[in-house]
């Protein structure tokens, strides 16, 4: 049965995860990394909180890959049980490991904390598992061989130890292990402004490519496109994705904002930083998501000044010099109200930019002229302002219609200083 058996899999272990209440990030991560590495990789399961139907999971995956990946179930609680289920599931003794224990005591003893019951089971491996250290926490994991060519590795639920884990300890080791055929590489183009059936519409002959792949990918008005390349080493795949990507960016134009990690925030950052130039924001709908989105960029502060949270009617008068009469007038959601939100954040914060939002988010709060889902956007600049109007409807609720508020008034400002 050994010889059959080949590459890796992911199991995720929790019953949190079947329910939902935590996204199973981790499976991504580690498949992503799978593939940087050129690690074959077939299958990724969840199972919950359940020694047998673990056990039943595990002897599956025995009897198919070489290298079984498990996260979760290494802590201190009653629930914790896949150290232990691994052992039963191979009869294999558990061992008390006094480093793990040390380990353990160190960090408490740094943090101030004192030893929890349960907390020494976490010294505890299956007999002959080598330790898989946790350099940020105190679940350790293992390295572990119960029957021939088949490994498991463990790793803790918090993925931000387990990506430690992974980099410092598991990295290394899987790339000792021959296991590698080539290497995958990926590159991600971001598109805003344009819809996931019309980019693939315009990108169709490179959908049916085999090498390198493409693949379209939706969220909250936002498309990506994943360029992914097989390569006898990464220069290779690099090559093949290289003319791919300059095509699909030629035809995404502008609607093609950036690549891999960035985001609509951190290129009009960028695009300002390069100017010398900075930006203030006045929001109404969004409650300082705009705000929110750009000082999620590290660095921002050396383009963003501020802003104003402006609800408020009086607001709007007061910090941002609204007129009264145009407020009566038109309403605080129109084009002209939105416009002088704009030119007021950038008088008052003495900005180079400024963007405002104004809208009707709902679900209440909308009129058969002004319906729920209606949205103003400005930009003020040095050379005077744009205005964008935008009705996304209801159907979606209110967070749907404030997060592409903020999409489309990062796009305007980005749009505008290309």
């Amino acid at each position: 049965m050994s010889s059959l058996r080949s590459g890796c899999e992911i199991l995720c272990i929790g019953t949190e995860l079947l329910l939902g209440n935590i996204l199973n990030s981790n499976a991504r991560w580690i498949a992503e990394e799978l593939a940087r590495l050129g690690l074959p990789h077939f299958r990724q399961s969840v199972v919950g909180d359940n020694p047998e139907r673990l056990r039943d999971a595990v002897l599956e995956a025995a009897g198919r890959c070489r290298v079984l990946i498990c996260t979760g179930g290494l802590g201190p609680t009653p629930d914790d049980l896949t150290t232990e289920t691994l052992a039963s599931t191979f009869n294999v003794p558990l061992q008390h490991r006094p480093e793990v224990m040390a380990d353990i005591a160190t960090k408490l003893q740094a943090r101030g904390r004192t030893m929890a019951a349960g907390t020494e089971k976490q010294a505890l491996l299956p007999q002959g598992a080598a330790v898989l250290p946790n350099p940020t926490g105190t679940a350790a994991g293992m390295i572990w061989t119960p029957q021939p060519d088949f490994t498991v590795l463990t790793f803790p639920g918090v993925p931000s130890e387990m990506q430690a884990m992974w980099q410092q300890t598991a990295e290394p080791w899987l790339q000792q292990q021959g296991l590698a055929q080539g290497t995958f590489r990926s590159r991600q183009l971001r598109f805003w402004g344009i819809g996931e059936s019309t980019l693939a519409e315009r990108v169709a002959p490179y959908l049916e490519y085999t090498n390198p792949t493409v693949a379209p990918y939706a969220g909250l008005g936002e498309v990506k496109l994943r360029i992914t390349a097989w390569g006898e080493n990464s220069d290779d795949a690099d090559a093949l994705i290289a003319p791919v990507e300059q095509a699909i960016r030629q035809i995404g134009g502008q609607d093609c904002f950036g690549g891999d990690n960035d985001s609509l925030a951190s290129v009009v950052l960028d695009q300002l930083r390069q100017r010398g130039q900075t930006l203030a924001v006045a929001e109404s709908c969004t409650g300082g998501g705009v705000g929110s989105a750009l000082t999620g960029v590290s660095g921002s502060s050396d383009v963003l000044l501020g802003g104003v949270i402006a609800y408020a009617n009086r607001i709007k008068q007061d910090l941002l010099g609204v007129p009264t009469e145009l407020l009566e007038r038109e309403g605080a959601v129109s084009a002209s109200v939105v416009e002088a939100m704009a030119q007021g954040a950038r008088q008052q914060l003495s900005s180079d930019w400024a963007i405002a939002v104004s809208g009707i988010a709902g679900p209440g709060g909308g009129s058969a002229a002004k319906p729920v889902g209606l949205v103003h956007l400005a930009v003020a600049g040095p050379e005077g302002c744009t205005t964008l109007e935008k009705r996304y409807g209801c159907h979606r609720g209110r967070d749907w219609i404030r997060g592409l508020s903020v999409g489309d008034a990062l796009n305007l400002l980005r749009l505008q200083l290309i």
